[in-house]
């Protein structure tokens, strides 16, 4: 991986051929062009989630065009740190019951969510539309 600087306050990094932009809100001085690095930290544990959801969903034959993933976090302002993040796997209602404990585990083995401090909550459930 490599990291460099695109002018302002926009870091860059090479990975395997692709390349990451960011960039710092315009309120820190930055222009907004590009997520901030910490968003990009957050989306990665959604996203990570999300492919082990979709990995789990087709390898059962279960259709994911009506799945989504949605994720908050919760802010301490005593640390500044956020202290609880939630993912919510939203299924149609006709997803099928018996594998609604495995796909919160499955979703719960996230490489990315595995490597949090312990000190960060992460929650993982099921919302029916």
């Amino acid at each position: 991986m490599e990291i460099f600087f695109n002018g302002n306050k926009q870091v860059f990094a090479n990975v395997n051929g692709h390349t990451i932009k960011t960039d710092q809100a315009v309120k820190s001085g930055g222009e907004g062009e590009y997520p901030e690095p910490f968003t990009l930290f957050l989306a990665s544990l959604g996203t990570c989630a999300g492919i082990y959801v979709k990995s789990f969903c087709d390898q059962r034959s279960i259709p994911t065009d009506h799945i989504r993933l949605t994720q908050s976090q919760g802010y301490n302002p005593v640390l500044k740190m956020i202290d609880q993040i939630e993912i919510q796997i939203h299924v149609p209602a006709d997803f099928p019951d018996k594998y609604e404990n495995a796909v919160i585990q499955t979703a719960s083995l996230c490489a990315v969510k595995r490597h949090l401090k312990d000190e960060i909550e992460v929650n993982v459930r099921i919302i029916r539309k």
